[in-house]
């Protein structure tokens, strides 16, 4: 199972990302989470310490491997076609969640280094971990819709559009749908997020029938898992926090069917 989670930043779709991940390993799959994020933040969501989090090098940012890689024997020329299964193997950092994890990172200037070297190492090893990888694969996508514009999310089983009762986040969300409309992710479905009360989520309703997008879910705004984000603290997806069971319940009824070949039921 493939599955990429994208939004209008702020939206909570790393939350959602790295308890998918949590969740799917507790179910005894292998997982591994990829943070495709310019502001990379889910290796806390699935445990590591703020320090751990930091030391943390983007496989965009790894010189030494990028040229390790690229580099020819003559200048100007790069090699752009590689092996990436023992990138795998060694920068997939086991976290306490259970998840084996991997933090993509940008490129984003000339002053960094090569970009079509960089570029070409980061878009070989995602479409190898989306497409001929076995593990499941969680990408937690860069905010907004410039990903869909590189082809991140092609090839993936389910492309979820995260999105708050905000005008802008859903926004957002309609552009993130309709630029996936046709091409891309067979499956892309919208989750409400950070709602609070009835009128929000039917807002939210609202807004994805007029515009043709499927809503299969709304997740509650709830202040635990707003304070434990304010405090650097992991929630467990086996916490009673109501957040927490709407995802669980979303895996439940959509992911883990699709996983077992069923369609489930998103109506």
């Amino acid at each position: 199972m493939k599955i990429a989670v994208s939004g209008k930043g702020g939206v909570g779709k790393t939350f959602i990302a790295g308890t998918l991940a949590s969740i799917a390993a507790g179910k005894g799959h292998r997982v591994i989470a990829i943070d495709a994020d310019s502001s990379p933040n889910l290796a806390l969501t699935l445990g590591l310490t703020p320090d751990e989090a930091h030391h943390l090098l983007p496989i965009a940012k790894n010189t030494r491997l990028i040229n390790k890689k690229t580099k020819t024997d003559y200048p100007g020329v790069y090699n752009l076609t590689f092996t990436v299964q023992d990138i795998i193997e060694k920068y997939a950092l086991a976290t306490p969640a259970g998840v084996h994890l991997m933090v993509m990172g940008t490129v984003t200037s000339m002053g960094s280094g090569c970009t079509c070297q960089a570029n070409a190492l980061v878009r070989n090893l995602l479409r190898h971990l989306i497409v001929k990888q076995d593990d499941d694969v969680i990408l937690d996508l860069e905010a907004g819709v410039e990903h869909l514009g590189r082809g991140t999310a092609d090839h993936v089983d389910l492309l979820l559009i995260i999105s708050d009762a905000n005008s802008k986040s859903l926004g957002t969300a309609k552009k993130i749908h309709d630029l996936a409309e046709g091409f891309g992710p067979k499956n892309v479905y919208l989750v409400g997020n950070q709602i609070e009360g009835e009128e929000e989520e039917d807002l939210v309703a609202q807004f994805a029938e007029d515009h043709g997008i499927t809503l299969i879910g709304c997740i509650p705004f709830d202040e635990a898992v707003r304070r434990a984000g304010v405090r650097g603290e992991v929630i467990s997806p086996d916490s009673g926090e109501k957040a927490v069971k709407a995802v669980r319940i979303l895996y439940d009824t959509i992911i883990e069917d699709m996983h077992s070949g069923k369609k489930g039921d998103i109506a």
